[in-house]
């Protein structure tokens, strides 16, 4: 099976740049466990795909999909429209049919997001399912590795191969004892009889996409799901502020971790000396600047309270008062919402302006999510998000595959020049 890798994820035969020219010699010489475990299941990794530059941890004025290494990816439906990241080239390239699948990574919609504006899928497993050793680093707390291809099955498959504990990741201690065959878990008929809770504050910011999310949770009551609206937890901006002060701590001190294990090559060896890179490489900043690194650059210590507090806070909104307050008071398996808006046209003056997302509370508590196709707007797919609880895997396979099998959204792209 052809596999694509996104490029901050290491392989033993080609160097892992990240997207960023500072590591364009970054060699490594070493197969990340994910890697390792794809090669020995017998996949063929074809090679790197592009991303949104040191995943889109640089500037908060960035545009997806472009590095100083690879350029600007493209969105294959319409071709002037965005990518979504940071794991663009991996969408782009299986919604193209470039290979069967790819693997992505994401913090904080990173698969989610780029699958869903490419009209794949896209799974964002339970930090610790896949080890994030030798992966080029955001946040220890919300990083993780996983799988993005035109179907259900391709991605319940990949899962299956590249799940399980590694030494090198403490967060993947528990793996091996949560990770299933999720080819097990593809039921056409897993949506009959489940609460399915929807998550209908989280739509609203767009009719198209709203009048879609409604023929999806149609679909859905068809296949025998009963549907529970939900009232949405408090806290969202207090989350959102927590997770991004453990962010800029935690990306620090990953990364400086990270590129002390870089061979001689990689000049840089601290995200000073990054900061400094850039600086001096006028291409880097050609357009837009490095307002996160900078920030990041004056993070507190792992040690420090405010960190410590950020990641309590963070963590309890998202997951005890957040994802598992309403499984457990609505007795309901999953959530739904619409993966995002539609893409957005590509603006390297101004920068990204997205229109939704329904990623972020999975993201931060460290719990599954998954994006199926549920149809499009003018050309331009829209994904539904399933998330749900910690290691929920195999229930959120099972349905999205029976809502997959139900729309039968998937959609060829026409690699349009511009939206009609």
């Amino acid at each position: 099976v052809p596999i694509l890798l996104k490029d901050n994820i290491d392989t033993l035969d080609m160097p892992t740049t990240a997207g960023s020219m500072a590591l364009k010699n970054n060699a490594t010489g070493r197969d990340s466990p994910l890697v390792a475990r794809l090669r020995a299941a017998g996949a063929i990794i074809l090679g790197k795909t592009n991303l949104s530059e040191w995943a889109n941890f640089r500037s908060g004025s960035s545009t997806s999909g472009w590095s100083g290494v690879g350029g600007q990816t493209k969105n294959p439906h319409v071709l002037d429209r965005n990518p979504c990241g940071s794991s663009s080239g991996s969408g782009s390239a299986v919604a193209a049919g470039l290979a069967a699948a790819a693997i992505g990574t994401e913090t904080d919609g990173s698969i989610i997001c780029p699958s869903a504006v490419a009209g794949i899928v896209g799974i964002k497993p339970t930090v610790g399912l896949v080890p994030r050793t030798h992966i080029v680093p955001i946040s220890s707390t919300q990083d993780t590795a996983g799988p993005m291809a035109l179907t259900v099955a391709d991605a319940a498959m990949i899962l299956t191969v590249i799940a399980g504990s590694d030494a090198g990741d403490p967060a993947s201690a528990e793996a091996d004892a949560n990770k299933a065959d999720y080819i097990k878990a593809l039921d056409a008929n897993a949506l009959q009889g489940k609460r399915i809770g929807v998550a209908r504050y989280l739509a609203g910011y767009h009719k198209g996409t709203d009048a879609v999310f409604e023929k999806a949770l149609e679909d859905l009551k068809a296949a025998g799901a009963e549907l529970v609206e939900l009232k949405e937890p408090p806290g969202r901006e207090e989350m959102n502020a927590a997770e991004f002060t453990v962010l800029l701590a935690e990306f620090k001190a990953g990364l400086n971790a990270y590129l002390a294990t870089t061979p001689d090559t990689v000049k840089a060896r601290t995200l000073d000396d990054l900061i400094k890179f850039n600086t001096d490489n006028p291409a880097e900043l050609e357009f837009f600047d490095q307002s996160i690194f900078e920030q990041a650059a004056k993070a507190p210590a792992l040690s420090d309270k405010a960190y410590l507090d950020a990641k309590a806070t963070a963590a309890r909104l998202a997951s005890k008062d957040g994802i598992d307050k309403l499984v457990a008071e609505n007795n309901i398996v999953a959530i739904v919402a619409p993966s995002g808006g539609p893409a957005w046209t590509t603006d390297l003056v101004t920068g990204d302006h997205f229109l939704g997302a329904s990623y972020s509370m999975a993201a931060i508590a460290g719990y599954p999510s998954i994006t199926v196709p549920m149809g499009n707007v003018r050309d331009l797919p829209l994904g539904l998000c399933f998330f749900g609880p910690k290691w929920s895997e195999a229930a959120l396979i099972g349905l999205a595959y029976a809502y997959e099998q139900k729309s039968k959204a998937l959609t060829t792209p026409k690699f349009l020049p511009h939206s009609p």
